[in-house]
């Protein structure tokens, strides 16, 4: 076994983030990731892909804030980065994405609205389904500390959940939020494609480049795409054995199901102007 495959079996030997907290009231994300899903974003892997290619990771120094599972660390392991710095504010997270990018990245706990690093010490920013989760100051402040690690010219990469269209009734944008908020027992605020663009310029970024995909995180189609026929079968035995776990991933999936229409998985590249 490779190195890299050693490091990446191993991670699965760790404990789960919220792994003590009972299924019907962790996190949605951590729940899924209990029935054996590793791939997390709500525009699917191939978004993510797309997302990192723009980005351009090859001789980059690169800061992942939040990575989670490690998934998308080791796509970036494999564009050969000058150098991988995560940043998790979950320990058990931190040690699982350590295992998986071994001795080829570092893995630090902390925040990302501080995450201690330099000034201007990065050419590349990712950050993946972490600021849906935050109100509008924290959004805020973890796209500034992006901005602020950055080097000129550098680019900030973001996998996050939208919602369509722009002009979205208020009334009923609130409505979506709720349910989704008491669905996945988190305080999701998604945002138009307009409302992430203007986020980033807030920040003194300059987007560059925007693409969307169906948020499809439950359908089979995508899981099969993004897990693997074997992944995907390994879910549905993982789902079907525990009632628990059965019961909040149906609700997670018909919440989703009644607002597909609305939210897509959405992902944005931004640069750092030079001066």
């Amino acid at each position: 076994m490779s190195k890299k495959s050693a490091a990446s079996a191993a991670s699965t030997d760790l404990p789960l983030p919220h792994a003590d907290r009972p299924i019907a009231s962790a996190p949605g994300h951590w729940v899924l990731a209990r029935a054996g899903k590793r791939v997390l974003r709500p525009g699917g892997a191939a978004l993510s892909a797309a997302m990192l290619n723009h980005a351009g990771l090859t001789g980059a120094d690169v800061v992942e804030l939040a990575p989670g599972l490690g998934r998308t660390a080791a796509e970036i392991i494999k564009d050969h980065p000058a150098s991988y710095t995560a940043i998790d504010r979950d320990p058990d997270a931190a040690r699982r994405v350590a295992a998986v990018v071994g001795n080829l990245g570092t893995v630090r706990q902390g925040e990302a609205s501080d995450t201690g690093l330099d000034e201007a010490s990065a050419d590349v920013v990712v950050g993946e389904a972490m600021l849906t989760m935050q109100g509008d100051k924290g959004k805020a402040a973890i796209v500034a500390e992006a901005a602020r690690v950055l080097r000129p010219g550098g680019r900030y990469a973001i996998h996050e959940l939208g919602v369509t269209p722009d002009d979205i009734d208020e009334d009923y944008y609130t409505q979506l939020r709720r349910d989704l908020a008491r669905s996945i027992h988190v305080n999701a605020r998604p945002m138009t494609a307009a409302a992430w663009k203007e986020l980033m310029e807030g920040a003194g970024l300059v987007v560059d480049w925007v693409d969307t995909a169906p948020m499809a995180l439950l359908k089979i189609g995508r899981n099969i795409r993004d897990e693997g026929l074997g992944g995907f079968l390994r879910i549905a035995r993982n789902v079907a054995a525990d009632k628990a776990l059965r019961q909040r991933v149906q609700e997670m999936a018909a919440t989703f199901k009644r607002y597909e229409k609305d939210m897509v998985g959405i992902a944005l590249v931004a640069h750092k102007p030079e001066s």
